[in-house]
């Protein structure tokens, strides 16, 4: 009996023995392989770009870049972040060269030309917010309520 529970214990240690290494080795095979896929497939990262050419590929039309430049000189702001979804989409409505001319504040002290100063005085809570004639409004509006509000006069073909 007493070899046979010493033979049980011998046989378990080796099974350990062999467990073990095994288990590292695994670890190991692992690890490299995900660090060979990351390398070839990155992980997605958010969005970091304020760069309207980096967000925007849909051209804009005469009435959007029109809408847009009115916007801007009838002292209309939109203040957003660059990892906004809604801010990126409010810009991809007006099209690439439309955005460009958007009067638009960056709040986030990382973002391209940041001035959350400006933000903060605002008392912007949510992105994106517009201020047009002095009131506030939240969240991605359409050109046509923009146009309305602003009192723009011009072509409503967006």
């Amino acid at each position: 009996m007493q070899e046979q529970q010493a033979s049980s214990r011998s046989k378990g240690r080796a099974t350990r023995q062999l467990i073990v290494p095994l288990s590292l080795g695994a670890i190991a095979l692992a690890v490299t392989v995900g660090v060979a896929i990351g390398a070839r497939f990155p992980v997605a990262q958010a969005q970091s770009s304020n760069r309207v050419d980096d967000l925007i590929a849909n051209p804009s039309n005469p009435a959007q870049i029109a809408l847009a430049e009115h916007l801007a000189q009838s002292g209309a702001k939109m203040y957003g972040a660059y990892w906004c979804p809604h801010c990126t989409n409010q810009k991809r409505l007006f099209g690439r060269e439309a955005a460009r001319q958007l009067p638009y504040i960056e709040c986030d002290a990382q973002g391209e030309n940041p001035q959350p100063a400006l933000c903060q005085a605002a008392n912007i809570r949510a992105f994106p917010t517009w201020i047009i004639n002095g009131e506030l409004y939240l969240g991605t509006q359409s050109l046509e309520k923009l146009a309305t509000l602003s009192g723009y006069r011009g072509s409503r073909n967006f």
